[in-house]
């Protein structure tokens, strides 16, 4: 045999080989992870609940999912072990990034704008209007592009509205 007919064959196997390889590391680092967990760590299961952990036993875990409500779960179903600062921040919205003050960030734009209900802010009219349609246009560029758009229409056109 050729060793070129081989050769595709030869990588088939070695991807196959570096992808079970890495999925082992995965699974071993996910098994320490969990084999390390502490009570009073704050977890995340694999369904997206985040809960304290109570006990540690051989296959399972006593979770406190909420003030006084503990729930068992196996020791696979943690999908990962936070550390304090970010489990506070997810659960209790507690962020040490943000300053003393409690900056405050508006729900929409308007206070940001300055003062919007003044009577010098030109409101713009969105709605259509059919007597606006038929008015002359006021300036020259306006006149222009409204002559080209009739002229470019041909006798079989008709407005569309």
């Amino acid at each position: 045999m050729d060793l070129i007919t081989l050769l595709p064959f030869i990588v088939l196997i070695g991807a196959m080989f570096l992808m079970t390889r890495s999925a082992k590391k995965k699974q071993a680092a996910a098994a320490q992870m969990r084999n390390e967990m502490q009570p009073g760590t704050g977890v995340r299961t694999i369904g997206g609940m985040y809960a304290t952990v109570k006990e540690v036993h051989d296959d399972t875990v006593l979770l406190e999912v909420a003030p006084g409500v503990h729930a068992i779960y196996a020791k696979n179903s943690i999908g990962a072990v936070l550390d304090d600062a970010e489990y506070n921040r997810i659960v209790h919205g507690d962020d040490p990034e943000l300053d003393a003050e409690g900056t405050v960030v508006p729900d929409d734009a308007s206070s940001l704008t300055g003062d919007s209900d003044s009577a010098d802010v030109a409101r713009i009219d969105l709605a259509k209007d059919d007597a606006a349609d038929d008015a002359e246009p006021e300036d020259a560029a306006a006149k222009d592009a409204k002559k080209a758009k009739d002229e470019s229409k041909t006798d079989g056109d008709a407005d569309s509205k």
